[in-house]
């Protein structure tokens, strides 16, 4: 059904802040149609599934923007393409987006999507680790990314395991077949949402140990990533698209399965009833775990531990600014 050209008139009415925001009540009245060019951090899945479920419903319809999602060519794009001016927003990971800030990138998270770490260590069957201390004199599969190999030297380390005494293979993206084949006998890397998820269904038994849970400290694993100069500029867009998505994110808690049915409208490739399993698991995560914050709220303390984390470990050349990495200003409710 075409809607007509008055419901702009209505947004504010229609969309108020999520439940449990703050009392400010944000005006989200805009023109109809403006195109909004969202890039994602990887194909669809179930961390997007809030998007689809938003687009699908007419969210950010209501709100007058047209957002397009579109997967980045190959990972380390989504960031550069925003630098670039080639998207609105990019969805990215927190450690990804202060190391662009170390390299002087001008970008700003402006809402956190996961709110939690996914990364996790993961073994199957017989492999038999319960917790680091098993991993003396095994061999550990890794995707090669710097900081995933500080997570494991900081496990290590808290675990009272010489780093040295643990083999390591750089298997890439391919951590479930190493595993699965034997290559290797755990992986750092994987998603306990995902391929933890995945894993349990086939029946592989597998041993999931988050990292948060493991000496590395908290993080956003997914963050909504803008230049710092569209927010003076462009911040009304930003705080209707925070709000619209938001309540994408509230109809898929309210109604997993129908938000999946969006998602795989979306990604054909994807199995419906292994996203369904990892919405669900993923679903706590989306959302603060302080109920009284809205969609997307960020820890400023959290950033700056993590931040403080990324330094000694000398992955950034400098101390990062949280308070400049991050803004909270354009989520539901807030900002003046």
């Amino acid at each position: 059904m075409t809607r007509v050209p008055l419901f702009a008139l209505l947004a504010t009415a229609l969309l108020l802040a999520l439940p449990g925001c703050g009392e400010k009540e944000d005006d989200l009245a805009a023109p109809a149609g403006e195109p909004f060019d969202l890039v994602l951090d990887y194909f669809p899945n179930a961390d997007h599934v809030g998007i689809y479920a938003a687009i699908a419903s007419g969210e950010f319809e209501e709100v007058g923007l047209d957002v397009r999602p579109r997967t980045p060519p190959d990972p380390a794009a989504p960031l550069k393409l925003l630098a670039a001016g080639k998207a609105d927003v990019a969805i990215s990971y927190e450690p990804e987006l202060l190391l662009a800030r170390d390299k002087g990138a001008q970008l700003v998270s402006v809402g956190a999507l996961v709110q939690a770490p996914l990364t996790s260590l993961v073994s199957v069957g017989a492999a038999g680790i319960e917790s680091p201390a098993d991993l003396r004199g095994k061999r550990v599969g890794t995707s090669g990314i710097p900081y995933q190999a500080a997570y494991l030297d900081t496990i290590l380390r808290r675990a009272g395991v010489p780093p040295a005494s643990v083999k390591r293979t750089d298997v890439g993206f391919n951590l479930v077949p190493a595993m699965l084949s034997r290559k290797v006998d755990a992986t750092l890397g994987s998603f306990w949402n995902y391929e933890g998820v995945q894993l349990a269904r086939e029946g592989r038994n597998p041993q999931i140990l988050r990292v948060e849970r493991l000496g590395v400290p908290t993080y956003n694993e997914l963050v909504l990533v803008a230049r710092r100069e569209d927010l003076r500029t462009r911040g009304a867009e930003l705080r209707r698209f925070l709000a619209a998505l938001g309540r994408g994110y509230a109809r898929a808690r309210e109604d997993p399965g129908k938000a999946v049915d969006a998602l795989v409208a979306a990604n054909r490739d994807l199995e419906p009833d292994l996203q369904l399993a990892s919405v669900k698991a993923t679903l706590p995560v989306f959302f603060p775990a302080d109920s009284s914050k809205p969609f997307g709220w960020q820890d400023a303390r959290a950033w700056d531990v993590y931040g403080r984390w990324m330094l000694a470990n000398r992955l950034l050349s400098k101390p990062p600014d949280a308070s400049r990495a991050l803004t909270n200003e354009f989520l539901p409710g807030e900002g003046p």
